[in-house]
């Protein structure tokens, strides 16, 4: 980062309060974590070859979410 942008960040939190530094300090953790290769989640080989096959399925076999839940809905007399 330049110097100008450090200099910056550091006028502005100059005087902030210490929530708004761990606010920050979070955000920043955030950033810096977060990437494409990371997932949240474990699957076996046999659940990411279906995920694997459904990349190009084709879209209009599937059913909308909320015409299923008015579907459920209207089924279950919910």
């Amino acid at each position: 980062m330049e110097t100008a942008s450090i200099d910056l960040l550091n006028r502005k939190l100059k005087n902030a309060p210490q929530s708004v530094i761990e606010r920050v300090l979070g955000y920043v953790d955030s950033l810096l974590e977060t990437t494409s290769d990371t997932k949240p989640y474990c699957l076996t080989n046999e659940q990411q070859k279906i995920l694997d096959c459904q990349l190009n399925s084709d879209k209009a076999i599937y059913t909308e979410a909320e015409t299923l839940y008015t579907d459920l809905k209207r089924k279950y007399e919910l």
